[in-house]
């Protein structure tokens, strides 16, 4: 049995009014500053426990598990809320534990989720850290304005997954045969070449994710348009659906808290050519029928979170971008020094 929680990091059960919480924490003595992660999709917090430990002893962290992941609680995920189920949850986290107003850090899919808490809750938040975070107009189906390609979002949600990839889920596979979820990290979640010492704690993070329509992939509907599906309005997938998901807004808020954003060169899930958009496979002949660039173009992700954040910045909110080389979707995992310190150096400004 693999040991999933790191000497220095406590695990405990937060009960809030929403659901009952895994959290990880990092404690600390008069801490001057509290910081929450937020785990992406198909993982959990025990992902985050080397930065919860590299942080100066001063700070506290916490690492919350979202409903279906780790060791929170099942729960169906209400998609027409976008990642609203997610984000709710994650403050009322916050709030049990009387946290205050704490420096959010939100990967991939919790990008999505930290970005939406500060549009609903903008007094819990003193800062954002956005690691290779989904893009504000969501995941698949929008040009660069966040416009969608098709009115029906076709091609996004949960039809998209790789339904060998879901089995290979719940059959709480650990091999590092093709598709495996230890495959899948391999060669998506971090850059080629890289090596961890604690790959096999990942996996088991990864193994935690809830399998079934309300959770992970979640539904899907017909379409007329290409590929032939569009978002349900079920689980984890449909929740970054661009129909329900669009965090633009924060350009607009009164109160704009600085922004870090940090993502890897590498990044195959997150990018201006992700082969986690179907349009990108249409276009590379992985799956047929194709309708072509003008119909169904690539989703421009990276561009997409540039320009909003270029927004945020021209209006008065202060946004530092890291892109790091070498680096594939975890940058927290394969470049940590550069990750601590530029997270470190935004908590002591």
């Amino acid at each position: 049995m693999v040991e999933t929680i790191f000497p220095g990091i406590v695990a405990r059960r937060v009960e809030t009014p929403r659901l009952v919480a895994g959290v990880l924490e990092r404690r600390a003595d008069a801490p001057s500053a509290s910081v929450v992660f937020v785990h992406g999709n198909v993982s959990s917090s025990l992902f985050w426990q080397p930065m919860m430990l590299a942080l100066p002893p001063g700070i506290a962290a916490y690492a919350v598990d979202l409903r279906g992941f780790g060791d929170s609680v099942t729960l169906p995920v209400d998609a027409t809320r976008g990642l609203r189920d997610f984000s709710d949850d994650v403050a009322s986290v916050i709030d049990a534990l009387d946290l205050g107003a704490v420096h959010l850090v939100g990967w991939s899919m919790g990008g999505g989720v930290v970005m939406q808490l500060l549009l609903d809750r903008p007094e819990l938040v003193a800062s954002l850290t956005l690691q290779s975070t989904v893009s504000p107009y969501g995941f698949g189906g929008t040009v660069l304005d966040g416009s969608l390609q098709t009115a029906d979002a076709a091609g996004t949600g949960g039809g998209g997954v790789n339904p060998d990839f879901v089995a290979r889920l719940e059959a709480g596979d650990r091999s590092d045969e093709p598709g495996s979820p230890r495959a899948v990290y391999r060669s998506s979640y971090v850059a080629p070449g890289f090596v961890s010492e604690h790959e096999d704690v990942w996996v088991e993070s990864m193994l935690t994710t809830a399998i079934g329509l309300d959770n992970y992939p979640g539904d899907s509907t017909p379409s007329e348009n290409w590929p032939g599906f569009a978002p349900g309005g079920r689980g984890v997938l449909n929740t970054m659906a661009p129909p329900v998901f669009d965090t633009s807004g924060i350009v607009d808020l009164a109160a704009k808290p600085p922004i870090l954003w940090i993502h890897g060169a590498q990044d195959a899930i997150v990018g201006d050519a992700s082969f986690f958009d179907l349009n990108q496979l249409g276009a590379a002949g992985i799956i047929p029928g194709w309708p072509g660039e003008e119909v169904a173009p690539a989703q421009p992700m990276i561009s997409q979170t540039r320009a909003v954040l270029d927004r945020y910045s021209d209006a008065g909110g202060r946004v530092t971008e890291l892109e790091l080389e070498n680096c594939g979707h975890s940058p927290h995992l394969e470049h940590p020094e550069a990750f601590r310190d530029a997270l470190v150096a935004m908590l002591s400004e």
